[in-house]
This record gives C-alpha cells, sequence and structure tokens, in this order.
C-alpha cells in the first residue's frame, strides 16, 4: 500500500542532507562545544555555523539565536521568562486564545502564579486584530504573545501591526511571537516582525525532533528557566546537542533555498483540494480565506474526527484532528473562533509538505468520498 502523509504540521521526514550532517556531528565532530581543546573547537565551529544558517533563514540580525529542545521549551522561556523578567513593571500578559499548547500552558501557569492573563479571541478570519490588542494593552502589561500561523487552520496574523499597536498602547511591552509553523513556509524576517522573541523549531522543516531556538532580539531580556553552565549565555545552559544543531541548519539553509518552489506547490495542493470539496454536500472548511496554503481544517458531517482517521488509515492517508500535543483532546483552537461542538468533533486537519504531489490529494479526496458513503448510512 502506498503511503500518503498529510500531517506536515506535526512533523516532517527529515532530509537526508541534515541526516547526514547529524551522523557527522556524531561520528567525527563529537567534541563538547565547551571544551578549550581542538575537538572542542571544530565543535564549537559546526554549532556556529548552523545558527548562522538559521538566523539567515529567519532574518534575524540585531539579536541572539538560544537553542532549546523544541519549541515548546523556547515557547515556554519567551512566555515564561519574559514575563519574570519585567514584573517589576506590571502583572498583566496578553496572550491569544488559540495558541499552541505550549504558549496556552504558560500563561495559565503564570495567571496562577500572580499575572493577570488576557486571552484574545480571533475575528471571524480566524485573526486576532490590532483593535483588540491595543485594547487588552494597559500600563501594567509586560508581554503579549501571538503566533504568526495558527497550526490548526493555518491563520496568517499580522504580528507587525500587532506588535506595533501593542507598543504603541505600552513601549516597555515585550511581543513573543511564535513562528514555528511559519518559518521556511512563507517569506518574513524576525528583524521587521516588530517582535521582541520569536520562536522556531527543526522538526517542522525537514530536521530532527529535538531542536529549536529563541531569537532574542538585541535589548529584550528573559529569565533562564534552567540552570547549570554557562552555554547559550546562561539563558538556556547545558551542553548543546550538537548533532541536532547541525542537522537543523541544515535543514534550514534548505527550505530556505527552496522557500518560493514550496510556496508555489502548497499554493497548488491546497487549490486542487479545495476544488475537489466544494461540491461534496455539507463539508465545511474551517480554514479561512487568507490561510497558509499548505494547512487546510475541514469538517466532514457525521464522521468523527478518529473515525475518519482510522478509516484514511486503512488507505494509507495520514492525516491529523489538530495540534499532535493535543493527542485528541477537543480543538481548543476551533472552540475559539466560535465553532459548535458537534463540527469540532468532525474536524481534520490536512497539512501539506515538500513530498507530497497531487496524486496524494487525489487519492485523499476519493477515500474522504468513499468514508461518507460508507460511514454515513
Amino acid at each position: 500500500m502506498r503511503e500518503i502523509y498529510l500531517d506536515n504540521s506535526a512533523t516532517t521526514r527529515v532530509y537526508k542532507e541534515a541526516a547526514d550532517e547529524a551522523y557527522s556531528a556524531m561520528t567525527e565532530f563529537y567534541g563538547n562545544p565547551s571544551s578549550l581543546h581542538n575537538k572542542g573547537i571544530e565543535a564549537e565551529r559546526i554549532m556556529e555555523d548552523a545558527r548562522k544558517k538559521i538566523a539567515a533563514a529567519l532574518g534575524a540580525d540585531g539579536g541572539e539565536l538560544v537553542f532549546t529542545s523544541g519549541g515548546t521549551e523556547a515557547n515556554n522561556l519567551a512566555v515564561i521568562g519574559g514575563a519574570l523578567a519585567k514584573k517589576r513593571r506590571g502583572n498583566r500578559v496578553v496572550i491569544s486564545a488559540y495558541e499552541h499548547d505550549s504558549v496556552m500552558r504558560a500563561g495559565k501557569y503564570l495567571s496562577e502564579n500572580g499575572f493577570d492573563v488576557v486571552w484574545l479571541s480571533p475575528n471571524e478570519r480566524g485573526e486576532i486584530t490590532p483593535e483588540a490588542v491595543f485594547e487588552a494593552v494597559n500600563e501594567k502589561t509586560v508581554l503579549v504573545s501571538v503566533m504568526l500561523v495558527n497550526n490548526e487552520v493555518g491563520a496568517v496574523n499580522p504580528v507587525a501591526q500587532l506588535s506595533a499597536a501593542a507598543k504603541r498602547k505600552n513601549p516597555d511591552t515585550v511581543f513573543h511571537c511564535d513562528a514555528v509553523q511559519a518559518f521556511c513556509k512563507m517569506p518574513f524576517r524576525a528583524d521587521k516582525l516588530g517582535a521582541d522573541l520569536v520562536t522556531v523549531t527543526a522538526h517542522k522543516i525537514g530536521g530532527p525532533k529535538g531542536v529549536g531556538a529563541l531569537w532574542i532580539k538585541k535589548g529584550a531580556r528573559v529569565l533562564p528557566l534552567h540552570f547549570g553552565g554557562e552555554q547559550e549565555k546562561e539563558i538556556r545552559p547545558g551542553t548543546e546537542a550538537l548533532p541536532l544543531i547541525a542537522a537543523f541548519g541544515k535543514a534550514a539553509e534548505i527550505s530556505k533555498n527552496s522557500l518560493p518552489e514550496f510556496q508555489k506547490k502548497m499554493e497548488e495542493l491546497r487549490n486542487l483540494l479545495l476544488d475537489g470539496i466544494k461540491d461534496e454536500p455539507g463539508i465545511l472548511l474551517n480554514s479561512k480565506e487568507g490561510a497558509l496554503p499548505g494547512i487546510v481544517n475541514i469538517s466532514v458531517p457525521g464522521i468523527r474526527s478518529e473515525i475518519m482517521l482510522h478509516f484514511l488509515e486503512s488507505r494509507g492517508i495520514y492525516v491529523s484532528s489538530g495540534s499532535a500535543c493535543a493527542q485528541g483532546a477537543k480543538s481548543h483552537v476551533l472552540k475559539a473562533m466560535g465553532y459548535p461542538p458537534e463540527r469540532i468533533d468532525n474536524a481534520l486537519r490536512i497539512s501539506f509538505g515538500r513530498e507530497n504531489t497531487p496524486k496524494d490529494v487525489e487519492e485523499l479526496l476519493s477515500a474522504i468520498k468513499d468514508a461518507m458513503r460508507e460511514l454515513c448510512r
């Protein structure tokens, strides 16, 4: 049976070139980057070369790129560490209500520890508006966190405008942006977003799991959540995962260089999918106009998500019902967008990757239509 993987927002296949970089770092350049002898120096050189490649792909001039164990840790560091660093100036934190769980739970942690957390709902287009941010920010606001691309519906937020609105109301506010689903999937520059803190990770772009990064704009500050050595300027101490970092750098380089072709392919696949479902009675499109083309969220009437997932899997087709980190829990994203429970229960997230083809979409459409005939009797 042919495998059709359409869950690339959860994770991606690692580029062979990136895997080769990791293997080389494990077997040839295996020194500790903090060691002062030659093996350590060559390991540090590889790490710094990877840091430059990732920074170039991110457009991250004028700041510091700190390596973490992934997007979740980077988001925790940004939201909790960023808020704690400013707590003498105030206690309000503003977060969109459809962030990734790593931001949502960090916000809940702050709420339980003396911070006033305000949750912003998206509008009818699935976006957070500058007006909503401006209204929520006050003189006690220390941090705002809004993602660039939503991981379940692909909504693209106008982060530069949101940051401008926040800083117009309170110039001391730190703005954090989770750019995990946007990095190397749409053109943007971290230093033009107006954000002070930007999160990225490797495994969404053909790199390995277990490594991510937080870009910290020059002048911004976060308090560390881990303690140990002096690695990563003591912001994230601990021996760096050099093989993963080396692979991350190679994946970022490849993905950056192939971005125009990738965008064109995503648009073609998205349009083919939308054309295939528009005449199918009852199928609802949860992703709004303007969403990132690589993510399409739909609801199939009368078929719960988990039942549809297993049906598609029996055909060798892999999609998801939402964020992989939620592990099947009801989508807080679709709830925040105002969708009714039944529509949420029937939701599917289809996310395209560099290896997908029009034939993959055609077979997905055929399988969905078969499911509607067989499971909705």
